[in-house]
């Protein structure tokens, strides 16, 4: 499958936006790791605004960035949603009231708890109308979801946005599913070459154990290990770099994604 790349959003440790985090991938500043920066999105109405969860937040934000710099209006087409943790908080908070006496769950809470809430939100805030899909396939939810994105470009046609994010769990759910850190990437994703795209994707499911492209930055390779939405990394980097080759995406078991990169 080829995709035109648009549009690219990204927030994370150290990486406050696109922008910023194109000179760090490319080695023209150094990596320092620092708690991730997440805004309220303006898209949102006030009402929403003060409920809106954390990885929502975050969904919202690369979402919007990667949107603003493709030039394509969001209203009018489709996106992905993919995460391996959801709303942590929001199912810690439910589990706490379901184990207390009362038993009394938050309508609010609960609205929040579902997987395809970012994508909801998101509607509200675009006033989009088109087709959303929300996925999860733990530690390979961002290969999954560019694997559904691409094929839903190829299958319509039409430009899809993939959104990944991850928030960590709090205690004791994080013991048991630990997540180094909130991290959240977005594509905007075209079937042809426009002038906003930046570089040609094909991909390609590989049989096999070959081993996945890591990050040569030793603290951005502990990213990529410990958010699975950060396992975008390897892609990101060459899309900052505006390098033409192979980055190998972790997926399945017994089985890898490789994306050639190239120039438009």
């Amino acid at each position: 499958m080829r995709v035109f790349v648009e549009g690219v959003g990204l927030l994370g440790p150290g990486l406050r936006g696109w922008e910023a985090a194109r000179r760090v991938l490319t080695g023209e500043e150094r990596f320092c790791s620092a708690s991730t920066v997440i805004g309220t999105s303006d898209l949102l109405p006030p009402a929403e605004r003060r409920r809106t969860p954390v990885p929502v937040k975050l969904a919202l934000a690369v979402g919007q960035e990667a949107f603003e710099n493709a030039g394509r209006d969001a209203a009018a087409t489709a996106t992905v949603f993919t995460s391996s943790s959801g709303e942590g908080e929001t199912l810690h908070h439910m589990c706490e009231a379901l184990a207390s006496a009362e038993r009394e769950v938050s309508p609010t809470r609960f609205h929040n708890s579902v997987h395809n809430a970012a994508a909801g939100y998101w509607g509200i805030a675009t006033r989009s109308r088109e087709a959303s899909t929300s996925l999860c396939a733990y530690d390979a939810s961002f290969t999954a979801g560019l694997i559904e994105a691409a094929t839903q470009v190829a299958a319509w046609g039409k430009p899809v946005a993939l959104i990944a994010y991850d928030q960590p769990y709090p205690e004791p759910l994080h013991s048991a599913r630990p997540l180094l850190a909130s991290f959240g990437a977005a594509l905007v994703l075209a079937p042809h070459a426009t002038r906003r795209a930046s570089a040609t994707l094909e991909l390609a499911v590989l049989q096999g154990d070959e081993k996945p492209t890591g990050m040569s930055d030793s603290g951005l390779e502990k990213l990529r290990l410990g958010a699975p939405a950060a396992r975008a990394l390897p892609l990101l980097e060459a899309l900052a770099r505006k390098t033409q080759g192979d980055v190998v995406l972790d997926f399945l078991t017994e089985a890898r994604l490789r994306v050639t990169v190239s120039r438009c």
